[in-house]
Parts: structure tokens; sequence; C-alpha cells
């Protein structure tokens, strides 16, 4: 089974459609370079597995299946659109991780050290 026909594969096991599996995709590929790599989200790494993988799949998808001339700018758009819908998630997350990690972690709020003190 070659890897156009696992991912055709893939759609039709999950019921999910190519654009929801790559938003699944990205962020199950992120949070697993992470633990494999043994790097929190904060670093760049685990995003740029996602990006490198998720350029990787959109340039064998070209290959694979050309598209009519016609139809051929509208064969990119769609490559684009795979690109945002895998990488969104996975960059808010990086960003959140390095800017605000406290929306994630609850730790570090604003007044929280002077409360503990107070007790």
């Amino acid at each position: 089974m070659d890897w156009y026909a696992f991912k055709e594969w893939l759609e039709a096991v999950t019921w999910l459609d190519m654009d929801a599996l790559h938003i699944h995709a990205g962020i199950l590929l992120q949070l697993l370079a992470a633990l494999l790599l043994r790097r929190s989200l904060q670093s760049p790494w685990p995003w740029l597995i996602v990006l490198a993988a998720t350029l990787a799949n959109e340039a064998y998808d070209l290959r694979y299946e050309t598209w009519p001339d016609p139809e051929r700018a509208r064969q990119f758009a769609e490559g684009a659109k795979d690109l945002v819908n895998t990488m969104l998630i996975p960059s808010l997350l990086l960003l959140v991780a390095r800017f605000a990690p406290r929306l994630l972690t609850g730790r570090g709020r604003p007044g929280e050290a002077e409360r503990q003190a107070d007790r």
C-alpha cells in the first residue's frame, strides 16, 4: 500500500475527511515529536518536524496526482489549504507555550506569589 492509498484508507476507516485528518495529524505529530525528542512545546523542534512532514506530504501529493493545466492552480490552492490546516494548531501551541505558558500550566499567575506569602 502506497502513502496515498494509506491516506484514503485512513479517511475511510475514521469517517473523517482529509481536512480533519490534516488537523489531527498536525497536533498528534507535534505531541509525538515533543515526546520522542524530550522537548517541550516551547521548543521549535517539534513544530519544525510537523512542518517538514507537511511539506513532504504536499510535495508527494503534487507528484502523485497531477491535475490538468486549467486546474493546476486549484491543486496548489488545495495544497496551501492543507498546509494551513495542518500547521495552524501546532503554530498556536508553539506560540502559547513560548510566550504565554501560564495559559497551559496555570502556574505563575499574577499576584499568586503575594497570595502564597500572605498565608
